[in-house]
């Protein structure tokens, strides 16, 4: 008898350290505060370093983090998605943002700056060597939308080249010529080299990582050439936390935020 007493006691009590932790567990799930952060595709890497570090330092904070096409966050945001940072590839978007009303405009801050570079699959089936054989019959090449920042930074990247004495005047319209597709965001467009589905595309070069490079070529665009792609942050005035968003934004700019983006190969501003 008293050793079934022990055993019902036993239980009881491992019952009651259960329930414990439990309501332990979820008075730590009602303490965390969550802030949304719409970031451009191509911060995908960077941004998801960032908030991990950002939440180490402040466990009371989860970030959740929303990528896509600059111009698709815009459209969410635009539609009442909640949202407490915008962070997008071009300033275009950002204004576009700044049109709902829902941007602190006194918050814009140019925060880091990219530049294009072609790729191809490693393999290379194409013999792709320059700049001047995209242009070449046949080839299957993959851009960004160009309602997508890094679309439309190509598209600029090909108008320079007409203008430049090393391409024919008509080098751009042959590779346009050669586009099979025009994806919604520019990690789409890396996806699809990686996979060998096209001969080449147009991305940033902080999309190629150590083991982006090992399934890819490379073939860097010149100065004279290249379109800088500058990124603009922003926290929304209907934040749910003005406080926490303050913090990520600072966070951002810091000394750690920007290590953390030149290690991910973006530029930082002059």
């Amino acid at each position: 008898m008293k050793s079934l007493l022990k055993s019902v006691a036993w239980i009881g009590l491992v019952l009651l350290l259960a329930i414990s932790f439990q309501f332990a567990a979820a008075a730590q799930i009602s303490n965390t505060r969550e802030l949304t952060v719409f970031a451009a595709a191509s911060l995908n890497g960077a941004f998801s370093a960032i908030a991990g570090e950002f939440e180490r330092s402040n466990p009371k904070v989860k970030i959740i983090l929303n990528f896509g096409g600059s111009q698709q966050l815009v459209q969410q945001i635009n539609q009442g998605a909640p949202v407490d940072l915008l962070a997008s590839a071009n300033m275009k978007q950002m204004f576009e943002a700044m049109k709902s009303g829902r941007i602190d405009n006194a918050s814009v801050v140019m925060f880091a700056r990219n530049r294009l570079v072609v790729v191809y699959p490693k393999e290379n089936a194409a013999g792709i060597r320059s700049l001047q054989d995209l242009g070449k019959a046949s080839l299957k090449i993959v851009l960004a939308d160009k309602a997508v920042p890094a679309g439309q930074y190509s598209l600029d990247f090909l108008a320079k080249c007409d203008r430049s004495a090393a391409f024919d005047f008509s080098f751009a319209k042959r590779v346009l010529n050669n586009v099979v597709s025009y994806e919604e965001n520019v990690k789409t467009v890396l996806s699809k080299i990686i996979l060998d589905e096209a001969d080449a595309g147009i991305v940033y070069s902080s999309d190629i990582s150590a083991s982006v490079s090992e399934r890819t070529g490379v073939i860097e665009i010149p100065d004279s050439l290249n379109v800088i792609a500058e990124y603009p942050m922003a926290i929304a005035r209907d934040t749910s936390s003005r406080k926490d968003a303050d913090k990520f934004y600072k966070y951002v700019l810091s000394d750690e935020g920007r290590k953390i983006l030149t290690q991910f190969g973006f530029i930082l501003p002059k």
